[in-house]
């Protein structure tokens, strides 16, 4: 990796998050960090730098390429005082599938073995090609690297990865693949930094945001994960449906008529949070409201994530710690109270003076299972994972 800037691109549906890093003395050191919501008009670009917070205007229209867009954010991110020239990018790409078990620098046969994989994450992956397809044709010459959401649960017990389906459809990767795998890698390195008793044992990571999921991890790696084969499986999430039977959809198609377009568009857009309540996607407003309904769906959240902290905790023979993160997870103390008072019976003892004030360590002293509220990084974790492939390593 050449001396420099590092710009690491997290693409979303409707927003770019971004941070920029400088590579010294073997380190990365974070320089700013951005914000892009590609819903506002004219778009304005959030930027946070040695404590200053600063918001940029980008003359360009959002096309499906976004290559205006991009070209308007690097002219200003390299046009700014305190940045300059990049030395190369580096993407989140939600899906490797079962040929990436790593970090990859991008080449024309890389891209179009991402870009087989659209059909297993035919929402989030052609979202994540989009950044990179861009900077390709804009600046051909700069080094890109892409970091992969299915890695860190590519070493799974196959047997946590199978479904009850027949075999050769497993062998044809019909199975669970796990996401949210940069940030479970960032809070296994964090958790194992801070409390290395704890990060040594048993722990469930909860990364609760718009898209959520759990992880199991022993000793640092993952073992089984909520989220199965896409990003829909699991618990509830703002728009997305969670683990559904099967035969919910089967009927959707057959009694109702719904098309596959409109099964999608439901179970990916119009359910979660939003469906539950009828009123909104938005924890906080959920939170904020007097409706029966409102209320309703941040139970049904609060269960579900309960739950699958529960058989997680099956899958790794007990548990030592659970760890709060993400946009939920790391600010949402009534959200946490109601996931912990459904664990008590697992030892959990909640810390509520702590818990308020979004304290490291939540639980109490005498609760069986150590709680922690540790903010994630993905941005970092792409930037160190490229200066680690770029480097040899």
């Amino acid at each position: 990796m050449s001396p420099g800037l590092w710009l690491a691109l997290n693409a979303g549906s409707s927003s770019i998050k971004l941070a920029i890093y400088r590579l010294s003395h073997a380190q990365l050191a974070l320089v700013a960090r951005g914000h892009l919501d590609l819903r506002l008009q004219p778009l304005r670009l959030q930027l946070a730098h040695g404590g200053q917070h600063s918001e940029l205007a980008l003359q360009a229209p959002v096309t499906d390429t976004l290559d205006e867009v991009l070209e308007a954010l690097l002219a200003q991110l390299e046009s700014h005082e305190a940045l300059g020239e990049l030395a190369g990018a580096g993407h989140r790409v939600v899906h490797g599938g079962l040929r990436f078990r790593g970090p990859a620098r991008v080449d024309d046969a890389v891209l179009a073995e991402l870009e087989a994989l659209v059909p297993l994450a035919p929402l989030h992956q052609a979202h994540s090609l989009k950044l990179v397809r861009a900077l390709r044709r804009l600046r051909p010459q700069l080094p890109q690297t892409v970091s992969f959401d299915t890695v860190f649960h590519a070493r799974q017990d196959d047997l946590m990865r199978r479904f009850a389906l027949p075999r050769a459809l497993h062998e044809q990767g019909v199975r669970r693949y796990g996401f949210h795998g940069l940030s479970y890698a960032y809070i296994a390195a964090e958790l194992a930094r801070r409390h290395p008793a704890q990060a040594a044992g048993r722990v469930v990571a909860a990364h609760l945001g718009s898209g959520a999921s759990l992880c199991a991890m022993r000793a640092g790696q993952s073992v089984d994960s909520s989220m199965g084969f896409s990003t829909l499986d699991g618990v509830p999430m703002a728009t997305r449906c969670g683990a559904l039977d099967a035969g919910v959809v089967l009927y959707l198609q057959r009694a109702l008529g719904l098309s596959l377009a409109d099964v999608e568009d439901l179970l990916y857009h119009r359910s979660g949070l939003l469906g539950v309540s009828g009123l909104s996607a938005d924890m906080r407003s959920l939170e904020a409201s007097h409706e029966a309904a409102a209320r309703e769906a941040l139970q049904l959240f609060a269960l579900r994530c309960a739950g699958e902290v529960a058989r997680l905790a099956g899958s790794l023979q007990g548990l030592d710690a659970l760890v709060f993160t993400a946009g939920i997870g790391e600010h949402d103390a009534h959200l946490r109270a109601l996931v912990c008072a459904r664990l008590a019976w697992l030892g959990v003892v909640l810390d509520e003076a702590a818990n308020l004030t979004h304290a490291e360590r939540i639980s109490h002293e005498g609760s069986g299972v150590a709680v922690y509220v540790i903010p994630t990084d993905e941005e970092r974790m792409i930037a160190e994972e490229a200066r680690a492939l770029l480097a040899g390593g």
